[in-house]
Formats: C-alpha cells, structure tokens, sequence
C-alpha cells in the first residue's frame, strides 16, 4: 500500500467522520458512495460493494463513539429512546449484516438507494415546532420507535450502515423529537446498531483491515471536531445540511444503479 492510497482513504473517513459528528449519523451516507467511487477514479484502489459495507461499518462504530462523548453533557441523550430503539436496531442489523453475503453488488447498492430516497422524503417533510420543545418533555410512542427501528437496522445491516440517515429523519419527521436530541441520541442508537453490523461483516469475512484502521484513525480525530461544530450550528441549517447530503448521495447511487 502506498502514501496515495492512505491519504485517500484517511481524508475519506475523515470527511465522513466530521459530518457524522455534526448531524449525527455514522458518516455512511458519504463514506460508502466516495469509498466506492474516488479510490477508482484516483487508481489507488479497486473495492467492491462487499468490501466498502464492510469498511464502512467498521468506520460507524467508532465515528459513533466519538459524538456520543461530545453529546456526554447537556441532556441531549434521551435513554429511554436509545434504549427502544437500540435494541431493535441492533437486531435488525446483526440480520442485515449476516444476510447481505447472500446479496449481489448490485442489491446491494439498490437497498442503499432506496433508503437514501426515503429519508430524502422526509427531510423534506415540513417539522414546525419541534425545537420548542423543552428537552425534559419530549414524548414519542415506544413501540413505533423499536418497530421502525428494526426495520431500518436490518436495510442498514446489509450496506454496512448505522442507520442514522435513515433514523435522523425518522425522529425528527415521525416521532417529533427535537434536531439536538436528535442528532445526539441518533448517534448513541447508531453506536448500538454498528455493533450488529460490524459483527455481522466480520464473522462473514467482508472487511478489509488495513483501510478500515486507517477510517478508524480518521473517525477518532473528526467526529468529535464534527459535534462540536454541531452544537454551535442552527437547527434549521443542520436539517437542511442533512437534507441536502443524503439528496446528493441518494442522486449518485441512482445513476450508477441505472
């Protein structure tokens, strides 16, 4: 491996791993697609689907770890929800994870182009009021949360996802909860979640080492620079951010696709 390869990958995670911080997802959303795409086009490295779901759900688990500790203090963390959807998420993707060997490259890359369309959907669903509410009195409904939150695990089980692209705008849109708690507590669920997945690709022989421990030095160093700019940011230029993102993404995968 040389200099080249390295420097693309590291910047990749890193990038990634700085917006995970900052909205609150596991930086798939962005690492998968450029993990795909620029080290082809740079000629420092050819990967598959298999192999990039596989570094990238490496990458999540420890970009995650980095903004749940940046989100420690405030009480942006909501246990209850992390603990509804954690636990189903984590189910859901420990399936994905192991079922996705049995998947071609292209189902593969179909599956992350459907979720990415359906969270554009509902970012751009109209979310009036949410961040009035007072973090100590934000309600939801407990076992839509889990139900959905299996789902999404188990389409983010298959593409090496967190899931947070998917579950961001599900909190925010479906189950009203406020962006800051919800991007802190999408991070601590995602965490969760990578967990299944991670596992999942490992026992199933899909990641390759060395450029996943180059994304997890990466993700070390940025996702917390990422939270910390989160906290400073407008809500309303976080949703739009976001919005905008898995907008791009869910475009480039399409095309390929099609």
């Amino acid at each position: 491996m040389d200099i080249e390869f390295i420097i693309t990958i590291f910047l990749i995670g890193f990038i990634g791993s700085y917006i995970s911080g900052m909205l609150g997802v596991g930086g798939s959303i962005i690492n998968f697609p450029m993990l795909l795409f620029i080290p082809t086009v740079l000629g420092v490295a050819n990967f598959s689907s298999h192999e990039v779901s596989g570094i990238t759900a490496i990458q999540v688990f420890f970009a995650t770890i980095g903004g749940v500790w940046a989100y420690r203090k405030g009480g942006y963390l909501n246990k209850t929800l992390i603990a509804y959807m954690g636990t189903s998420i984590l189910i859901g993707s420990f399936i994905g994870g192991f079922g996705s060997t049995h998947m071609t490259e292209g189902g593969i890359n179909v599956v992350y182009g459907i979720l990415a369309l359906l969270a554009v959907l509902m970012m751009f669903v109209p979310k009036k009021g949410i961040d009035d509410i007072p973090l100590d009195e934000v309600v939801f409904n407990k076992w839509i949360a889990a139900f959905l939150a299996l789902i999404v695990g188990i389409g983010a089980g298959i593409v090496g996802a967190g899931g947070a692209f998917l579950l961001v705008p599900i909190m925010l849109t479906v189950l009203k909860i406020p962006t800051r708690m919800t991007i802190a507590s999408s991070l601590a669920i995602t965490f969760i979640s990578s967990i299944g997945s991670a596992a999942g690709k490992i026992m199933t022989g899909q990641v390759e080492y060395f450029p996943a421990l180059i994304m997890v030095a990466a993700s070390l160093i940025a996702s917390p620079l990422g939270a910390h700019s989160g906290k400073k940011m407008n809500t309303k230029v976080l949703q739009m951010i976001l919005a905008l993102l898995i907008l791009v993404t869910s475009v480039k995968i399409w095309l390929n696709i099609l």
